[in-house]
């Protein structure tokens, strides 16, 4: 039987994804819990949520009774439009890309183990930035504890395959094994697995540095027989500014998201920066990322299709396109 999940259970499921800490991951499965469909389809996912709250109880209070002596820890609050996570083996090129792509100022070096704790940088794109976190490289025998929690808030990660080391291949197919261990799954969506919740799929693209190498193809390959390779391949010289450009527009198109904006009745409309909302978000998601209390107070809006002068009136369950301009009504 279809569990048919409604649309605010899986906004709480998102809410519940990004969560940072044991007590922000606790409220969204209670929420969960609580507003899920009732019926045999939801029957496995609500034990699931059950045993979920449990054991995030335990980490909670395991948390308090630590408290700041227990191992490295990073939260990086969200900023920009979307959150990026940059993963590869030793010497891939992942602080490099943060260099060419933000104002961030990375150690970059011919050596291994260059990076030796995550690093953000804010990356521009037209009107908005995405904030992208370098973070220090991962092998078979080496994955520090707090990338996991990094990879799965994340609304991307790039993973990095160098494409002119014979090493790359197994190196990459190390990363990818070391997530799967822990269960996240480097994918080409991001999702909770349908058959098991503790297990999420996190969108990935596959960045080939170093493309200016005439065997990068071959190695490629190579992955290819090592393991599936489900997700978007890019190859970039990051020598090449054209190149550096067309990673920048494949990093935004990535994180699939829109850019909206608003305007107050009776006043100009507000281009200067706009809000951004995954695609597919409405009007009554626009509405609560402005304010809580109006994205429950919302009714209707009028909306203006970009180039276009003429305004329609729409309800608060209308789906919004790219470079809307919103007058939200109450």
């Amino acid at each position: 039987m279809p569990a048919n999940l409604t649309p605010q259970y899986s906004k709480a499921e998102e809410a519940y994804r990004r969560a940072q800490s044991a007590e922000e991951k606790l409220a969204c499965l209670e929420e969960m819990l609580q507003i899920i469909p009732k019926h045999k389809g939801t029957e496995k996912l609500q034990a699931d949520i059950k045993t979920k709250i449990k054991e995030t109880r335990e980490e909670q209070q395991a948390e308090k009774s630590a408290g700041k002596s227990v191992g490295k820890h990073y939260r990086f609050p969200r900023q920009g439009a979307a959150q990026v996570v940059l993963l590869g083996g030793p010497n891939a090129g992942k602080s490099r890309i943060l260099k060419e792509l933000t104002k961030a100022e990375p150690e970059v070096a011919d050596y291994p183990f260059t990076t030796r704790e995550p690093l953000p940088g804010m990356m521009a794109w037209e009107d908005v930035s995405l904030q992208l976190i370098d973070t220090p490289p991962i092998t078979d025998s080496h994955f520090e504890p707090y990338l996991l929690n990094i990879a799965r808030t994340s609304d991307l990660a790039l993973l990095v395959f160098d494409g002119s080391s014979d090493d790359a291949p197994e190196q990459t197919q190390h990363v990818v094994e070391q997530f799967a261990q822990r269960h996240t799954v480097l994918s080409d969506h991001t999702s909770f697995d349908e058959e098991d919740f503790s297990k999420l799929h996190v969108k990935t693209l596959l960045v080939v540095t170093r493309s200016q190498d005439a065997d990068w193809t071959e190695r490629l390959g190579l992955l290819r027989e090592l393991m599936p390779v489900p997700f978007q391949v890019i190859s970039v010289n990051l020598d090449d500014s054209a190149d550096r450009e067309r990673l920048r527009n494949e990093v935004y198109q990535g994180v699939s998201v829109i850019r909206l904006y608003t305007k107050t009745p009776g006043k100009p409309a507000d281009y200067s920066s706009p809000y951004t909302l995954p695609v597919g978000g409405m009007v009554e998601d626009l509405a609560g990322r402005i304010h809580r209390d109006l994205g429950e107070k919302v009714r209707s809006a009028k909306v203006w299709t970009f180039g276009s002068p003429d305004v329609r009136v729409v309800g608060k369950d209308h789906i919004l396109s790219d470079r809307d301009l919103v007058e939200l009504q109450v």
